[in-house]
């Protein structure tokens, strides 16, 4: 039956308000309301993607008091009108004091332990703990402060408690090697990620000619140096050469009988070849002729010195960056370790006019009526490597000067082998530039391949550079001094610790050096070159980026500087 509209009037409430009685029953059909406002925050109805409460296992109840902290759950705004008080509730305990206790800690194994980074699943009292640890010299179980209580011993996400503002540090502004002037006109700008994708296959190359003489190493070196008698680094003035390629008479030579496109010396070449380890600036002169190039260096060129802790994470600073000591600059270091290997490598050896070995020529740099000093040990093979690809029409073929510093005999067949006599030097292991090295008086001897791994994070473009260059002359042995100050505050008087010997080709293996992508490099660049017209051209390593600048300059261009060289760098460094 229809109702009429007068039924449902009369239906309605009589009173002035709408919708269902107002109640003070805090029940909604039987379920507790509780009150809250819209300013409270909704948190999750159930979360599955963080440890539950109740689980022990990575950390337990701390490890659920950092992780629930910040989350607000329904009705957080206003407190709960059910909350249920329950006495002495064991998941309400909160650990106040973290002293250690007497009891002795197995967490640790031997010694003490300072938290690298703590992938370990919790420490030994929890379940299956391993953590990855650095030693320090602490005895005992003790961490010196080192402990961390947030998912115990080792607990994951340990703490870093070293370089933590290195983000902060502002970048280093390093100045270039050459003074770029506006007439200059660059070509070509290559990044080191390019440069480290090349690859060329070559030979081991050929001997043309050979010149200089060699004397027999002294294995006195060899031996560890006796306590508290130190065998001291002597001042050994002798006449040593560094020629670069245009002003080498033999190279003029080998261009009249056109026995190469292109020339340089091993110093100049092991720099190109190991160009994306650099960090300093560099540059070499790179001359077009026709056909022929050559590759060269300006008189006094950073080439000729020898760098310390270029690759080292906090290098040494300029006296511009904060640097008081200034025997601890980066020019000064330099300096210093040119002087060192100078003298290294005159020391090292026996002079002996009735005992040395002779090249096929004398060498083509001394001239007796002139020189006063004694000439040094060196020799200076002439090698030609053939960089030909299977596209090009005619052959291309590169001449290098490599050099020698010494000859021994083999202990097995008693056969000579030649060496290339290089030193690595320590100027104190507790200053800003260190790299974090070592103390070698104390380690050299108990932990060689921690002091040599140091050396080669640190030193990685210098080792490389010496590696490359004893590949080139086909020496047999590298051998590799350790010199380090008498006193780390004084840089003019030095002690010889000890000396190692390497197969330079396994020494590149462990460096994970490729000889193969350093000549893709050499290649690549005189492909460049050769694109181009004669003239004269500048490769120049930017300071502060990782990459290389190719530029044009003028044709008389560093030929008003006859000033310089390498034999006024070592005198200087003497003195």
């Amino acid at each position: 039956m229809p109702i009429s509209l007068a039924d449902i009037v009369a239906g309605l409430p009589s009173d002035e308000s709408w919708g269902p009685p107002t109640t003070t029953d805090a029940l909604v059909d039987g379920v507790p309301y509780a009150p809250y406002s819209k300013g409270d925050k909704l948190g999750r109805m159930a979360d599955w993607t963080t440890e539950g409460k109740d689980r022990e296992g990575r950390g337990g109840r701390q490890q659920y008091n950092r992780n629930y902290k910040d989350q607000q759950v329904y009705g957080a705004g206003t407190s709960s009108l059910f909350a249920v008080q329950v006495a002495e509730d064991e998941s309400s305990f909160s650990v106040v004091d973290n002293t250690r206790t007497s009891t002795k800690s197995r967490g640790f194994g031997r010694g003490g332990a300072t938290f690298v980074r703590g992938r370990g699943r919790g420490g030994r009292d929890q379940r299956g703990g391993r953590g990855t640890f650095q030693r320090v010299g602490q005895r005992g179980g003790q961490q010196n402060g080192y402990y961390d209580n947030r998912g115990g011993r080792g607990g994951r996400g340990g703490r870093r408690f070293g370089g933590w503002k290195d983000y902060d540090k502002p970048q280093r502004n390093r100045d270039s090697s050459v003074n770029i002037k506006p007439d200059w006109q660059m070509l070509e700008e290559i990044d080191f990620n390019r440069l480290a994708k090349l690859n060329l296959e070559t030979s081991t190359g050929e001997d043309l000619d050979s010149y200089g003489f060699l004397y027999y190493y002294d294995r006195v070196y060899d031996r560890p140096p006796v306590k508290n008698n130190e065998r001291k680094l002597n001042v050994v003035d002798r006449a040593a050469y560094n020629v670069t390629t245009s002003q080498d008479p033999i190279i003029h030579e080998l261009v009249e009988k056109d026995e190469a496109t292109i020339f340089a010396t091993d110093n100049i070449l092991s720099m190109l070849m190991c160009a994306p380890r650099s960090v300093y600036s560099w540059d070499i002169v790179i001359t077009r002729n026709g056909n022929k190039i050559f590759l060269d260096k300006r008189d006094g060129s950073s080439l000729d010195m020898v760098s310390v802790n270029e690759n080292a994470a906090d290098a040494p600073l300029e006296a511009s960056e904060g640097n008081k000591d200034s025997i601890n600059f980066p020019g000064a270091l330099a300096l210093e370790a040119t002087f060192i290997n100078h003298n290294f490598a005159n020391q090292t050896v026996i002079e002996s006019d009735t005992s040395k070995y002779e090249m096929s020529h004398e060498n083509p740099f001394y001239n007796p009526s002139e020189e006063t000093e004694a000439l040094a040990s060196k020799a200076y093979k002439y090698r030609r490597f053939d960089l030909s690809l299977e596209k090009d029409e005619d052959p291309l073929h590169l001449i290098v000067r490599t050099e020698l510093d010494a000859v021994v005999k083999n202990n097995i067949s008693g056969e000579d082998q030649l060496l290339v006599i290089k030193a690595l030097n320590e100027f104190d292991h507790k200053a800003q530039g260190s790299g974090g090295a070592l103390d070698w008086r104390t380690k050299l001897t108990s932990q060689r391949g921690a002091v040599v791994a140091t050396e080669m994070k640190n030193n990685s473009c210098k080792l490389a550079r010496w590696t490359v260059q004893s590949i080139l002359a086909k020496a047999d042995v590298m051998k590799l001094g350790f010199v380090s100050r008498t006193t780390p505050k004084s840089n003019d008087r030095h002690v010889i610790l000890g000396v190692m010997g390497y197969d330079p080709r396994k020494f590149a293996e462990q460096m994970n050096l490729n000889l193969n992508n350093g000549w893709g490099i050499v290649r690549t660049i005189v492909d460049m070159v050769r694109s181009m017209k004669d003239g004269k051209y500048v490769l120049v390593k930017d300071p502060n980026k990782s990459l290389l600048r190719l530029y044009e300059v003028p044709a008389g261009t560093f030929e008003e500087d006859d000033d310089g060289g390498q034999e006024e760098v070592v005198e200087e460094g003497a003195e």
